[in-house]
């Protein structure tokens, strides 16, 4: 039984030696961070040394502006940190820390929607999408804390219907609890989208989808009868020449013509039981069911039609002038084949 005690007390003695000759575990050694993103006006120590310890809250840098990204030579760092008795700094090769500023981005278009907003709102110049907004200096993305609440909003509005001038107040989130004010002037007016030619186009040309193109025009300027769908124009004609850039209108357009002016035409003739055909000359164009004057080649008589088909047009039997002009069966001038 002795024998166990003293035992046991030497290997005690000889792991306590032991553990009085082992030195404490070192600290992790301080390394420099290649890039960091910071949230403050201010860069400490932390944002960019890993194992900084109990300096790493200590500011030694300003941070860029909101939304900005810039560069510190990692020698800078090294200076700086030495000050606050942080010594043996690794820069693990690095030789410029990048260090972005962190913010929530307000996009230019979300400010001139908003103005638009409360133009539609406050002055009635319709849908919010038909308002063309021109500022008097360009607006650019904006930056702000990551802690903003909310979004821009009009908070004073001045608008001249007649000149289409207008300025405004927009506040900005800033922070959790604050928001700043922008100032803003320019002109605004209702537009519509309107179909205009994309170029110049022959009287009689049937126009295409390439043919078109949709633009914004000022709503003052449209009138009621402008054509704002591409489909209501392709595959009709041009009833005159036409300037590329003319924006389409209803008395622009007709039918597609299928008998052409001094064309060699099918007159026809038709009677219950009986249809009789002779040559004919158009004296004009027409599209489909358009009353034209033919000549017609055997009586030289110069009689009204309506178009059927390409090169095809029926004489009215209903019109007693025209009636007397059909020739007679056994008369020398009924020539023309019976179908």
């Amino acid at each position: 039984m002795i024998r166990i005690a003293l035992t046991l007390a030497a290997s005690l003695a000889l792991s306590a030696a032991a553990m009085a000759q082992t030195p404490a575990s070192a600290p992790p050694r301080p390394v420099l961070k290649a890039e960091t993103t910071v949230t403050g006006d201010l860069v400490r120590i932390g944002d960019l040394v890993e194992n900084a310890g109990m300096i790493a809250n200590e500011p030694i840098f300003r941070s860029p502006d909101l939304g900005m990204t810039g560069s510190v030579p990692a020698a800078a760092v090294v200076d700086a940190v030495r000050a606050h008795a942080l010594i043996g700094l690794d820069t693990a090769g690095v030789t410029d820390v990048k260090v972005t500023r962190a913010a929530r981005m307000i996009p230019a278009s979300a400010v001139e929607d908003e103005v638009a907003r409360a133009l539609s709102e406050q002055y009635q110049l319709g849908a919010i999408k038909d308002i063309t907004i021109n500022f008097d200096r360009a607006v650019r993305a904006m930056y702000v804390s990551p802690s903003a609440i909310g979004e821009p909003r009009v908070s004073r509005l001045s608008y001249d219907g007649r000149s289409g001038r207008f300025d405004a107040d927009i506040d900005l989130p800033t922070g959790a609890q604050s928001r700043g004010t922008l100032r803003l002037g320019g002109r605004a007016q209702a537009t519509l989208e309107v179909a205009v030619l994309a170029h110049a186009v022959e009287r009689g040309a049937v126009l295409r989808d390439a043919d078109i193109e949709i633009e914004r025009r000022p709503r003052a300027e449209v009138g009621r009868d402008a054509i704002t769908d591409r489909d209501r124009i392709v595959g009709l004609a041009a009833r005159e020449n036409l300037q590329a850039g003319r924006l389409m209108r209803s008395i622009d357009l007709m039918r597609p013509e299928i008998v052409q002016r001094n064309e060699m035409v099918t007159l026809v003739y038709e009677i219950p039981g009986v249809m009789l055909t002779v040559r004919g000359k158009a004296a004009e164009g027409g599209a489909q069911g358009d009353v034209i004057s033919v000549l017609n080649e055997q009586s030289k008589r110069m009689l009204q039609g309506v178009v059927t088909a390409p090169g095809r047009v029926a004489i009215s039997m209903g019109n007693p002038r025209l009636a007397a002009n059909l020739p007679q069966f056994g008369d020398a001038r009924a020539s023309a084949p019976l179908r």
